[in-house]
């Protein structure tokens, strides 16, 4: 995936690095599915499987709402060096790996560098390339992550099936190391610094809710009895954790999430529903390459080949949906219908056994791929569209956090049940969890009748793994129809990838603002646009020649462009500009003027994209339509 042509090779390069960061740390979201089985069976912990993964999310989740306001005060070329080496750190030593314990471990410390990445990669693109040009950049960004769910589960069997699953951790070394060294030369180091009153005590509090909960699911009924001493102190953690935060956000100056959007009733479905599409969508993810390797007894390789169709067609569904929200306007229906199909793909799933064919599995996930697509962009796109201006940033980070806790939390209950099932369909009797492991390889090894016994107790608490996923997301078809739609506004449309694969984010609202203007305005700066632009001037000018005129005043170079000799040529004309000596051209003081109107004019139209926000309510907003004004006419049209 390259860069959009004709960049300069600085930006080129710093954008490729940027790519690769946010491909490692999106990859290591789905990498491990296929290795489970694998690892499990070297390493031991079946009950504790689903931390492998519920790890990595937990960690990116805390630490996402930190990141953004970090590279604010301190710079987001230092900020996202110190992810990268934090993640590269986590990625050795989750290689290396002796036991259990130890990946769990060392893959939150992976999650704690890889939610900097994916923050911090998004916000530096914008100190390197223009906001005319930003928002093909940060489409390609969205890419990555549709890119990574559908190759990561495929990249992680190869590795486990042809070398080890170890090197599914290592592979990051090389690369990681290599866009250190190209970001380290080639990013700038932004002088512009925000101040920021961080909310350290809610993020911690946060933090440890939501710890709590996923240690209290995964251990209560496995490791302790759920009347334990131990299972009651994490529920009542969790409940301080929770009033704590809660608290903590009353007083914060800059909240997680201020209390103002839980009056807000869009926020508050969509988040509700979100949390459930995480849920379904990394529960999914984490147990069907089980189904894959241990009942069918399919490679690794085999097993992530055979999740592309629930992949594929959640990138389809979601890119079309996309495409008819943005001519129709209309949204409501989508997470209805996506929720009522994903239902039935996660009913079929429960009906998976050790006779399903390959085609038949396949298109049972494809109906599944096929209904979340259809929810979760529209989630952020509802946010967007039901907030104030003061809100825009939070709410748009509030919306993707709800996603990422879902699936934190969907993957540690879904292990719940799947543990604490098998535990009780083995029974005394039968092969104990810690010693006849998952691994394949080692099934085979046991006698026939045991083998047997084993199979269908792990395909048992599967049905009921997807059997309780298909309840929870038949709840999200109920909250769904709660959904208010409201008219879109003009600056609010859906990002396609970018939105489907929910890429943390950490946004204020000038920022959001900012992002989803320059998207538009990037894809109507058009002729047609430009001509409005100069009608609202009330000018006689060409496209051609407005755009010029415009890039002359700004003191940028003016491309050697057949479609612009005769504009040249015009303006020298009218007397709006001149030749200077081997210089290019300067504007006379008639075209001074003329370039002020066009000024004037852009700035207008873009006030008018902000017509359903609160613009003379926000000083916040005259200052970003100035700038983006001034900044939009000194790139190069397309």
């Amino acid at each position: 995936m390259s860069a959009p042509p004709n960049q300069p090779p600085r930006v080129r390069l710093i954008f490729g690095a940027l790519m690769l960061v946010m491909l490692l740390a999106a990859l290591d979201q789905t990498i491990v599915s296929t290795a489970l089985p694998t690892i499990v069976g070297e390493l031991g912990g079946l009950e504790h499987l689903s931390w492998v993964v519920t790890a990595y999310l937990l960690a990116v989740t805390v630490v996402t709402p930190l990141y953004g306001k970090l590279g604010d005060l301190y710079g987001r070329k230092r900020v996202l060096q110190v992810a990268l080496a934090l993640f590269l750190v986590g990625s050795a030593l989750c290689g290396a790996a002796q036991d259990m314990t130890e990946l769990i471990a060392f893959r939150a410390v992976q999650g704690l560098g890889g939610g900097g990445l994916m923050v911090s990669a998004q916000a530096a693109i914008g100190d390197v390339v223009s906001p005319r040009e930003r928002g093909r950049f940060l489409g390609a960004f969205g890419a990555v992550f549709g890119v990574a769910s559908v190759a990561g589960p495929l990249i992680g069997g190869f590795f486990t099936s042809h070398a080890t699953w170890r090197w599914i951790f290592y592979v990051n070394l090389p690369l990681g190391a290599a866009a250190f060294v190209a970001l380290a030369f080639a990013l700038p180091s932004a002088t512009e610094r925000v101040r920021h009153a961080i909310d350290y005590a809610g993020t911690a509090l946060l933090a440890i809710a939501l710890s709590a909960l996923v240690l209290l699911t995964t251990l209560g009924g496995t490791s302790y009895a759920w009347g334990s001493p131990f299972i009651v102190f994490l529920g009542a953690l969790a409940v301080v954790g929770i009033v704590g935060f809660a608290v903590a956000e009353r007083r914060a100056a800059e909240p997680v999430l201020p209390p103002a959007l839980a009056r807000n009733r869009v926020f508050v479905v969509t988040s509700a529903i979100g949390l459930v599409v995480g849920f379904a969508l990394f529960g999914a993810l984490t147990y069907l390459p089980l189904f894959q390797q241990v009942v069918r007894e399919q490679s690794p390789t085999s097993s992530g080949l055979q999740l592309f169709p629930l992949m594929g067609g959640l990138l389809a569904s979601s890119i079309a949906s996309g495409q008819v929200i943005s001519r129709s306007g209309r949204y409501k229906p989508f997470p209805i219908a996506g929720t009522a199909i994903a239902t039935t793909g996660l009913v079929l799933l429960a009906g998976l056994h050790a006779s399903t064919s390959t085609p038949d599995a396949a298109l049972r996930m494809l109906v599944l791929g096929l209904g979340l697509g259809m929810v979760m962009q529209v989630l952020v796109l509802a946010v967007q569209n039901a907030v104030p201006y003061e809100q825009l940033g939070v709410a748009t980070s509030g919306a993707t956090l709800f996603r990422s806790i879902g699936g934190s939390l969907g993957t540690a209950v879904l292990g719940a049940v799947f543990a604490n099932h098998l535990t009780a369909r083995l029974g005394a009797g039968g092969p104990a969890l810690g010693g006849a492991r998952v691994n394949p390889a080692a099934l085979e090894r046991l006698p026939a009748r045991v083998h047997e016994r084993y199979v269908t107790a792990f395909m048992d608490s599967l049905h009921l793994v997807f059997v309780v996923a298909a309840v929870v997301m038949a709840v999200a078809f109920v909250l769904t129809w709660l959904l208010e739609e409201r008219p879109l506004r003009q600056t609010v449309e859906t990002a396609g990838v970018a939105e489907a694969f929910a890429p943390p984010q950490d946004s204020d609202s000038a920022r959001e603002l900012t992002r989803t203007l320059s998207r538009l305005v990037g894809r109507e700066r058009t002729r047609r646009y430009i001509e409005r632009m100069v009608a609202e001037a009330g000018l006689d000018l060409s496209p051609a020649e407005a755009w010029l005129l415009r890039r002359v005043e700004d003191g940028g170079e003016v491309p050697h462009r057949e479609t612009l000799v005769a504009a040249r040529g015009q303006l020298l004309g009218r007397g709006l500009v001149i030749e200077r000596n081997g210089a290019g051209l300067a504007l006379t003081d008639p075209g001074r003027l003329t370039a002020d109107r066009l000024h004037e004019a852009h700035c207008v139209c873009l006030r008018r994209l902000l017509a359903d926000w609160p613009a003379g309510d926000e000083p916040e907003l005259q200052p970003i339509i100035t700038r983006l004004a001034r900044e939009l006419a000194t790139t190069p049209r397309s």
